[in-house]
C-alpha cells in the first residue's frame, strides 16, 4: 500500500511541469485573445492549471495567489453573464457618413471575414447596424430576393462583441422584424474565416454543397 502512494506520488512530480506549463500558455492566450470574456476564461483555465501545480509540488504562495485569482476572475465572470444589456436596430441607406467612418476605420479587419464586400454592394439592401450599449457593434447588409432569400454581403461584428450575443439578438430577438421584411430565409456565400463559420454553425446555420463552394442557410 505505501508503495502504491509513493509510486503515485512520484508520477504526479514527474507531471507536475506539464500543468505549470499548461498554466503558462493559457495566460499567453489570454494576452492575445480579442475579448475580455475569452480573456478571463483563460485567466481561469491558467489559474486551474496552476493551483493543480502549486498543489503537487507544495507550492503555497502560488496556490493561495490563484485561489484568489480564480475567486476575481469568477466574480466578473458571474457579472457579465448576469449583466442585462441594452440591444437596438437602426436601419440606415448606405450613405451615411457615419457608416463610412465604421467601414473605413475596421477595413483590415472586415477583409478577413468578407474578401468581396464592397460598400457600394449595399445599395438598395436592408442595411442596419445594431447598437449594444449604445456602441456600434454590428453592421448587417443583405440583398432580399423575390422568393425570400436575404442574401448577406456583411454581417461584421467589431472584436469586443464577439460572444455570439449581436447574433443571437438579430436571428432570435428580432426574428419577426426580418420576416416581416418578406424574409424567409438568410443565405451565405462560403466562409472563408473560420471562425465566421463557426458562428453561422452557432447560431443554426446548414451548411450545403454548392457546385464550386458552399453555402449556409438558415429558414426563419
Amino acid at each position: 500500500m505505501q508503495t502504491l502512494i509513493l509510486q503515485k506520488l512520484f508520477f504526479l512530480q514527474q507531471i507536475a511541469p506539464l500543468f505549470g506549463y499548461l498554466a503558462s500558455l493559457a495566460l499567453i492566450i489570454a494576452l492575445l485573445v480579442n475579448n475580455n470574456l475569452k480573456f478571463r476564461w483563460f485567466n481561469t483555465a491558467g489559474n486551474i492549471f496552476f493551483i493543480v501545480y502549486a498543489i503537487i509540488i507544495n507550492a503555497y504562495p502560488v496556490l493561495v495567489t490563484n485561489l484568489i485569482l480564480i475567486g476575481i476572475n469568477i466574480i466578473y465572470l458571474i457579472k457579465v453573464y448576469r449583466k442585462i444589456e441594452m440591444f437596438d436596430l437602426l436601419e440606415f441607406k448606405g450613405e451615411e457618413k457615419l457608416v463610412s467612418k465604421f467601414l473605413g476605420f475596421y477595413q483590415e479587419d472586415i477583409q478577413a471575414y468578407f474578401p468581396d464586400f464592397k460598400a457600394a454592394a449595399m445599395k438598395d439592401n436592408l442595411n442596419f447596424v445594431i447598437m449594444r450599449n449604445l456602441d456600434i457593434a454590428n453592421i448587417f447588409s443583405a440583398f432580399i430576393s423575390a422568393e425570400g432569400d436575404a442574401h448577406v454581403v456583411i454581417n461584421y461584428t467589431v472584436p469586443q462583441y464577439r460572444d455570439y450575443k449581436v447574433g443571437r439578438f438579430i436571428f432570435e430577438k428580432e426574428r419577426d422584424r426580418l420576416m416581416a421584411r418578406g424574409i424567409k430565409r438568410i443565405v451565405y456565400s462560403q466562409a472563408i474565416n473560420k471562425q465566421h463559420e463557426k458562428f453561422l454553425k452557432v447560431m443554426g446555420f446548414l451548411k450545403s454543397n454548392n457546385g464550386p463552394g458552399y453555402t449556409f442557410t438558415k429558414t426563419l
